[in-house]
């Protein structure tokens, strides 16, 4: 036992691993401005749930992100760029979050709809790009300690967990006796983290170089740009055996949380749960099993392997999400409450290490930020795309109904998981 823990501390206890925890949390705390805290404002301002999950399509920039990443991954910013090429970004994309969470606290949803679109469509491209940004540096970070990628995606996740908590658990409690837009206020405090974190930080050693051919036109350089950051980059992706069924993948085996997750506030408040509740059995003991989940997910792709470690995952996720369905037949029960959320948040701990890990392993470090931003924006594109028909679901069938249906979404990334694992082999 002693031995295990003495592995797990040499692991995870050094400088690269913190700075990527406080680098998970800049990466994670927006999320949930435009997402379930958001959906408990908009609630509580009077609109329906088919509105509030339309809403969820505010964070459409988190599925199309690959669009600009290539922009991000090769142009430099005038006078930042002394801080490097991934740490001039980010600081960028920093201030502008924290300008952008101000404004949105100073919207009424009920009265200002479009401006509430607006600042929270803001918010997510800020986020969107900075998540771009801190996923190359991470995965450009391990990319000489290849057998550390996956402790280095456990923590970042944990990191993103505690950002969570910080916009979630912190902003329910707040909201129980500050308005909603004080507490928004509040919230840009947290661009501070990864602002402070940059700054104290260095670039990540890669051999990529600025290239300026100043000795050929406009149209050529244009040209030679979208060849190095856009085509390059999906030529080398597709070269991978079944690269379809890769995409696939990555499309459909997180879709059974993504479902239900825009409806997960408006249900725990159907059933009679306060936001304090919400905020303590939610988002702290939940949040909790999440962080652990995270950190058993990391050491167990170490004994299982990848293709392993993803089956065992969804298999786990989807028997979880089953567990909701009795909570909603059940009714307002809080201790029940608590084990459903500590099993389901432990296992999508797992599965987001897991997957995570996977992720990384697809890209090429010449190519880190495009591939990378192209890879996640998948599976961003089952999260806010098809998980905003979920309000309509929700008002068209009954609860149990509901987390039956969202648990078969499972189903699909097991068999491809399954499909790859057996080729690969």
């Amino acid at each position: 036992m002693l031995d295990k823990l003495r592995d797990i501390w040499k692991i995870y206890a050094n400088r690269t691993m913190l700075v990527m925890t406080a680098l998970g949390f800049a990466s994670g705390f927006p999320f949930l401005l435009v997402f379930s805290t958001l959906s408990l404002w908009l609630k509580d301002a009077g609109w329906t749930y088919a509105a509030i999950g339309a809403f969820s399509l505010v964070k459409i920039p988190y599925a199309f992100k690959w669009l600009w990443s290539p922009l991000l991954d090769n142009l430099k910013l005038p006078i930042l760029w002394r801080l490097g090429r991934r740490r001039s970004w980010a600081f960028l994309m920093q201030i502008l979050l924290g300008l952008f969470i101000l404004a949105m606290a100073g919207v009424n949803p009920t009265q200002d709809t479009a401006l509430i679109w607006l600042w929270a469509s803001a918010v997510s491209f800020a986020s969107a790009s900075l998540d771009i940004i801190l996923d190359a540096y991470r995965v450009e970070t391990f990319q000489r300690q290849e057998d550390e990628q996956a402790a280095g995606a456990a923590v970042f996740v944990l990191g993103y967990r505690f950002g969570l908590i910080f916009s979630g658990a912190g902003a329910l409690w707040l909201a129980d006796f500050l308005s909603w837009n004080i507490v928004y206020l509040l919230m840009a405090g947290g661009v501070l983290v990864g602002l402070v974190t940059i700054l104290l930080t260095n670039e990540p050693e890669t051999d990529f170089k600025y290239t300026v051919h100043t000795n050929k036109s406009a149209g050529m350089r244009i040209k030679d740009f979208f060849v190095a950051a856009v085509k390059n980059p999906i030529v080398d992706f597709i070269k991978k055996p079944h690269w379809l069924m890769i995409v696939f993948l990555i499309f459909i085996y997180r879709m059974g949380d993504a479902y239900f997750a825009p409806m997960a506030f408006p249900f725990y408040d159907d059933m009679g749960f306060s936001k304090t509740e919400i905020a303590y059995v939610i988002k702290i003991y939940g949040m909790a099993a999440t962080i652990a989940g995270g950190l058993f997910g990391g050491i167990m792709l170490k004994k299982t392997g990848l293709f392993k470690g993803l089956y065992i995952c969804g298999i786990i996720q989807g028997l979880t999400t089953l567990l909701f369905a009795i909570q909603a037949s059940v009714g307002y029960n809080l201790w029940l409450l608590t084990g459903v959320i500590t099993l389901e948040n432990f296992s999508s701990g797992m599965a987001t290490a897991a997957f995570v890990a996977y992720l990384s392993s697809l890209c090429n470090v010449l190519y880190t930020a495009t591939q990378y931003a192209l890879l996640s924006s998948l599976m961003s594109l089952a999260r806010d795309v098809f998980a905003a028909t979920s309000g309509l679901l929700a008002e068209a069938v009954s609860w149990p109904v509901f987390f039956v249906i969202a648990a078969m979404f499972s189903l699909p990334g097991i068999w491809v998981v399954r499909w790859l694992w057996k080729r690969q082999e």
